[in-house]
């Protein structure tokens, strides 16, 4: 008897199960995959310019070592410490006492001998005397006239001024100081214009035409940048490193550059159009970098791309695509190749809680 009871139960449960079993939806059993929203961008070229970065030391445009050219006692300091001069201002004098005394007695001597070659000249003329006496005088003459040019130039020399426009460094010297050809009196730069000198591979050698732009920065003044521009590149390339020096000029009405400054120098190479696409779309693995690219039926596929040059979150793509392709840009860590995309909707505001209905009670 139970095991008749048994048989039954089992055949009705088959028959309950076949039932639902026919009663269910055929289109939820064989739905496909939902679409994994992402944010995707389609490649077009724009117009793009890559960089060369190198480190550069600022130099002024002339810069000086103010020495004496005699030894001498100082007489006087024209000038202070970081002081602006013009071209020929006095910053220096020595003492002159002996050398004025030793051009008042050459000019003595100057006239006193000329005057003696005009006379001998006019009796020349009349053939009173031989023209080897007024030949020996115009001799005499011209020996104290060179006489009289080098005690001016000695006395020259013992005024030192500015040999250009610029501003003076640190004051070295002090009236009554004896003054040697090695001693310094200061320094002077015309910074007016700078130069920055800074090497770059020969590879690149081609972008370094005259007039290219440059672009610098500096620790000194954090958030400022200096424009300037390409003057020349050396005529030797160094055989040790393979590199270039380059000099750019910067002008600086400002006077914030100063020489011996370090820059950090970006040089632009001239424009061309080019594939540029979101940083953050190239996905690298080891030394290859590929994007994911989609498909007409929406589905992504790897595509392996030769990166350029990256700068502000852009990179340039050299090999791998081509205009009008659509690339996943938001969304590649959660993708695979075959997996079906689709652009993911912006979130919208929230919407305002629905205000509660008082209660009735």
């Amino acid at each position: 008897m139970v095991s008749r009871f048994l048989s039954r139960g089992l055949v009705l449960a088959g028959v309950l199960g076949s039932t639902m079993a026919c009663g269910r939806d055929p289109a939820a059993a064989t739905s496909a995959p939902a679409a994994i929203p992402v944010t995707t961008t389609t490649v077009q070229p724009v117009a793009w310019n890559d960089t060369i970065q190198a480190l550069g030391t600022a130099q002024a445009r002339e810069s000086v070592t103010l020495t004496a050219k005699v030894s001498e006692i100082v007489d006087q300091v024209h000038f202070e410490s970081g002081q602006q001069v013009e071209a020929g201002q006095p910053l220096v004098t020595l003492r002159v006492d002996a050398q004025e005394a030793a051009l008042g007695e050459a000019e003595s001597t100057l006239a006193e001998a000329d005057q003696q070659y005009r006379r001998l000249q006019g009796l020349a003329d009349q053939q009173l005397v031989a023209r080897s006496t007024l030949d020996a005088q115009r001799a005499l003459r011209d020996v104290a006239a060179a006489r009289v040019r080098q005690m001016k130039s000695d006395i020259r020399d013992r005024h030192v001024r500015a040999p250009f426009a610029g501003v003076l460094g640190i004051r070295q010297v002090s009236p009554g100081a004896l003054l040697t050809p090695n001693a310094v009196i200061a320094t002077l730069d015309d910074i007016s214009r700078m130069y920055v000198d800074f090497q770059v591979p020969e590879a690149t050698l081609s972008a370094m035409v005259p007039g290219a732009r440059v672009s610098a920065t500096t620790a000194a003044w954090p958030g400022k940048r200096f424009e300037g521009e390409v003057q020349t590149a050396d005529a030797r390339i160094d055989a040790g490193t393979r590199a270039v020096t380059v000099r750019a000029v910067f002008d600086n009405p400002e006077r914030l550059l100063r020489p011996g400054m370090l820059l950090d120098v970006s040089l632009f190479r001239p424009e061309r159009q080019a594939l540029v696409v979101p940083e953050i779309a190239v996905v690298q693995v080891g030394r290859d970098s590929f994007v994911y690219r989609v498909a007409q039926d929406g589905k992504v596929e790897q595509a392996a791309v030769r990166v350029g040059v990256r700068r502000d979150g852009k990179a340039e793509i050299l090999e791998g695509l081509t205009a009008g392709d659509r690339i996943v840009v938001d969304g590649t860590g959660k993708l695979r190749p075959g997996v079906v995309v689709a652009e993911a909707v912006p979130a919208g505001p929230e919407p305002a809680a629905a205000a509660t209905a008082p209660d009735g009670n």
